[in-house]
């Protein structure tokens, strides 16, 4: 963020960078209690410097009751026992640092722990000093609290149910736009803002290299003018009532009133300024930002707006989401798909800054999503998909294991799942009479639990996770998809992805070069240029399981002489026909 008045020569380091995003309870166990842990995180560091990534986008390690897997943050500056100890986590810092490679903490600031001290404290009483750090409303006028339909809005939580929660002690309800052990924080309040910046200072002056912010733009909720409450949204059709008797409440999306809110960019400067002002150059902030439009994102990113240096949008992972939302799965045409991409280059071409995923934490395997995770088109579909996706413009990402090509995993029962909104969806999709074996089938596609299976080292017993028993089920896939078996083997995913990272680093075309998509309406075809100061880059991809397929004869220009600096195709010229997702980058 500092290096936005950097001279015309320089940039910063993200925009030819990698972030490699690790879980670490599911990257790799150090002690054999089946959990992942930082010390594993520092034994595998060689597998990250190998592979060349320049940042570790550490997933929270923060104290937590794991409602939400350390999304629920019960102390800010302490390390979760099964994970580690601060100890380690200076280690970790100081032998990343001396590989080259930074890192970047998650950090959760919408929201705490239901344990955290603060909201321990809020809820010993109205008059607790901490009680205006969280959002805390009486009943509906007219209704007794705890009853049905007597929650000050209507709005309903993404983690199924309602977003407020009842507290007998106090009788108030709070603020939840998640799980309930997830309250909101209220950043209208100033002295949480200042405990908020207080924290984040202490840890850059740890040695950590920015943040990535996890719902950052839910900060600024939308207030009823001059009230102490807020405001209902309108209701969609009442579900029916299949419970035996017990009455649904229909709730409303709170999404009007919670994201990109009146405040946000005001806010987001104002830690700017608090927190990276005058720090050395080189730190990044990353904001995680659902429902947001590519005008946002010129807003939020512009570097003379000093608020952060990228955002995540979430539309092209919405893509494959039917009008009944994350869990009606629908085909995704890959021209949707380059739409939606394209229009994010586009946009974003002379202000601002892309962020470029297929996958993290909260999203399922991108070669088992966006690709063909079948024994014969595995390999081919995870390296293109990782080819057309890092030559975009923007920093790229890399979630752990899309570096082997792991796949989503075979589960086999409710009883396989762990995820807090996996469960949810099950329970209220049963309830409401959903078909049992229709809701595993889109759980086994799009649940998050997917990415999170532990990664798959070795060929032997639970993948060289553990020793131990895994917290969550190893993918048995894992005797053929694993890190050892792919090393020393050219054409591995691994290997190819060392490639692709290198010319990321090498070609300065990645990093500065225009954007132009070609064929957009082609079903099979994905193709692009990237030019800059005489250089261009032609890169081609059949992202389907059919072929061959001539990209000159569909219409993509390859240029006279163009060489060919990568391919997941041996011995394939610039024009050839290309197989089942095969991928060339051809330079000119």
């Amino acid at each position: 963020m500092s290096e936005t008045s950097a001279g015309p020569s320089e940039i910063p380091w993200w925009h030819a960078g990698v972030i490699y995003q690790v879980y670490p309870r599911s990257f790799a166990d150090s002690d054999g209690d089946g959990i992942g842990d930082l010390g594993g995180v520092i034994a595998k560091l060689d597998h990250l410097e190998r592979l060349g990534v320049d940042a570790v986008w550490l997933s929270p390690v923060y104290a937590s009751p794991m409602v939400d897997n350390g999304y629920d943050i019960s102390d800010y500056q302490d390390v979760a026992p099964e994970l580690g100890t601060l100890a380690q986590l200076d280690d970790l810092l100081a032998q990343a640092h001396a590989r080259g490679i930074r890192i970047v903490m998650d950090l959760v600031v919408n929201h705490t722990s239901d344990q955290h001290p603060w909201f321990l404290d809020a809820r010993s009483s109205t008059q607790s000093p901490y009680r205006d750090f969280y959002w805390w409303r009486p009943p509906r006028e007219g209704h007794v609290g705890g009853e049905p339909g007597a929650e000050p809005t209507n709005w309903g939580s993404v983690f199924s149910g309602p977003a407020w929660e009842w507290d007998e002690a106090t009788g108030e309800y709070y603020l939840h736009l998640f799980a309930p052990e997830q309250p909101e924080l209220n950043w209208e309040h100033p002295p949480l803002r200042e405990a908020v910046y207080s924290m984040m200072r202490w840890w850059l002056d740890r040695g950590v290299d920015g943040f990535r912010m996890d719902v950052v733009n839910m900060i600024s909720k939308r207030v009823v003018p001059g009230s102490p409450g807020l405001e209902d949204t309108p209701l969609g059709e009442a579900p029916e009532d299949t419970s035996g008797g017990t009455d649904h409440t229909a709730y409303g999306d709170p999404a009007p009133h919670v994201f990109n809110g009146p405040r946000i960019h005001e806010l987001l400067a104002e830690m700017h300024r608090e927190v990276f002002d005058g720090r050395p150059a080189g730190l990044v902030t990353v904001g995680e930002m659902p429902v947001t439009t590519v005008e946002h994102a010129r807003l939020y990113t512009d570097p003379a707006r000093r608020e952060v240096d990228m955002i995540f949008t979430f539309e092209h992972v919405d893509l494959d989401s039917g009008p009944g939302g994350k869990w009606d799965v629908v085909p995704l045409p890959l021209s949707a798909l380059k739409r939606s991409l394209g229009a994010w280059q586009t946009g974003l071409a002379d202000v601002g800054w892309n962020s470029l995923y297929w996958s993290n934490h909260d999203q399922p395997r991108p070669v088992s999503r966006f690709g063909d995770d079948s024994p014969e088109h595995r390999v081919r579909s995870a390296t293109a998909l990782g080819t057309v996706l890092q030559l975009h413009r923007g920093t790229a990402y890399v979630f752990q294991g899309e570096e082997l090509g792991m796949t989503n995993a075979p589960f086999a029962s409710i009883e396989d799942f762990d995820d807090v909104e996996s469960l949810g969806h099950h329970r209220e999709a049963l309830a409401r009479g959903e078909d049992p074996e229709a809701v595993l089938a889109a759980l086994r596609t799009k649940s998050r639990d997917n990415a999170r299976t532990p990664v798959q080292w070795t060929a032997g017993r639970h993948a060289g996770f553990t020793t131990g028993e895994p917290w969550l089920l190893v993918n048995p896939n894992h005797v053929e998809i694993n890190a050892e078996s792919q090393y020393d083997d050219a054409d591995s995913v691994y290997s190819y992805y060392r490639r692709l990272i290198a010319l990321r680093h090498d070609e300065p075309v990645v990093a500065r070069g225009d954007f132009t998509m070609l064929v957009p309406e082609h079903e099979q075809l994905y193709a692009f240029t990237r030019e800059h100061d005489g250089v261009r880059l032609t890169v081609v991809a059949n992202l389907s399981s059919d072929g061959p397929l001539d990209p000159v004869a569909e219409g993509v220009p390859v240029p006279d002489g163009a060489e060919v600096v990568l391919t997941n195709e041996p011995d394939s010229g610039a024009s050839d026909v290309l197989g089942p997702w095969g991928v060339r980058v051809l330079r000119s």
